[in-house]
């Protein structure tokens, strides 16, 4: 682990946390510092455990680097940032995240009895290679299961192939969110992006078939004139409902 000095507390991680666009490019960045707070954003709440993402670093120092932030439509951003982390989401990688699940929790269980044993490993060997599997046909299934079982008891119904795209997506921009504001309170800033040719990033990365890309974030120490204004947010009594 690298060793980073104490920065900010949780909540002015928060509240300092903006997305700026234009990073210093004469100060000294310490790229440990990114690597940590990649090591923090894998410890994050995913999806059944799958952790079915990756972070990609592309450092200034990378050949990629400056066609990257081309491909990211030049934006500030991308073009200023002393490293560029891109994330991936992996669905690919179900089946052997599933048995690396499913053979950690077989250790655990062992004292266990037989029925504890089989549900607790059910999940990894017959629930997710349901969830997961693709076959013609599979997610029209999948979707009249899920209705007839929820006409007689509370069932989950985000089932289709797309339902568990955004699924694997969400687990990758929780784990974002952590990155980003670890970065922050280790007082550096970051700028996630959307705008930007996921089919010719792919390509450059390689990256295989069943890859996406969740984001692209650029990081440094921000400059004042890379935050774009005061931050403006709807005010909590329109998002906050309590019955």
């Amino acid at each position: 682990m690298v060793e980073v000095k104490k920065g900010l507390d949780f909540f002015e991680a928060v509240e300092l946390r903006r997305s700026v666009r234009i990073f210093d490019q004469k100060e000294e960045f310490d790229h440990n510092v990114v690597q940590r707070c990649i090591e923090a954003a894998i410890l994050s709440p995913n999806s059944s455990n799958l952790q079915l993402y990756e972070f990609i670093r592309v450092p200034e120092s990378s050949s990629l680097k400056d066609q990257i932030a081309q491909l990211c439509m030049r934006q500030k951003a991308a073009v200023t940032a002393r490293e560029l982390v891109v994330v991936v989401t992996r669905r690919d990688l179900w089946k052997s995240r599933a048995e690396a699940n499913y053979n950690y929790i077989k250790t655990t269980v062992q004292n266990q009895s037989e029925k504890k044993q089989k549900q607790a490993l059910s999940y990894y060997s017959n629930l997710i290679p349901n969830l997961y599997s693709r076959y013609p046909g599979w997610t029209l299934i999948k979707k009249i299961i899920a209705w007839f079982v929820g006409l007689k008891r509370p069932m989950v119904r985000e089932v289709s192939e797309t339902d568990v795209r955004i699924s694997v997506h969400k687990s990758a921009a929780l784990a974002s969110m952590t990155f980003m504001l670890g970065m922050k309170a280790s007082g550096y800033d970051t700028c996630p992006m959307e705008g930007y040719d996921s089919k010719r990033v792919s390509k450059l990365l390689k990256l295989p078939k069943g890859a996406e890309i969740c984001m692209i974030i650029g990081c440094g120490k921000g400059m004042p004139e890379g935050i774009y204004g005061k931050r403006f947010r709807v005010e909590a009594k329109e998002l906050v409902k309590s019955i």
